[in-house]
């Protein structure tokens, strides 16, 4: 088979598609904060491929650098996530409720 090959306008469609998708996960659940962070990486990973598929296609480094920080971001978002669903579900510790 003959596959056309892909380029620049695939890759921004895609993630254009993955961004949509994230927001409307966003806006249409705001109560499961597990579904609002993996609706936040899913955002933060369209991105990332925007920057990927510029940095290919122009033949610059510069946007591979970036995809390096918004993934140390988004490892830090999603520790400090989980952190505060552990201290929300907690229970009662030595007598002191745990609230936020």
């Amino acid at each position: 088979m003959n596959w056309a090959p892909l380029t620049l306008s695939h890759f921004l469609i895609l993630g254009a598609i993955l961004f949509a998708i994230a927001v409307v996960g966003i806006f249409l659940n705001r109560r499961n904060i597990i579904v609002l962070l993996m609706a936040i990486e899913l955002m933060l990973l369209a991105v990332n491929l925007n920057f990927i598929a510029f940095s290919h296609f122009l033949g610059d480094g510069a946007g591979q650098v970036f995809v390096f920080f918004i993934l140390t971001v988004a490892a830090a978002e999603s520790a400090i996530g989980l952190a505060i669903l552990v201290a929300r579900i907690r229970p009662i510790v030595g007598g002191i409720p745990a609230r936020l």
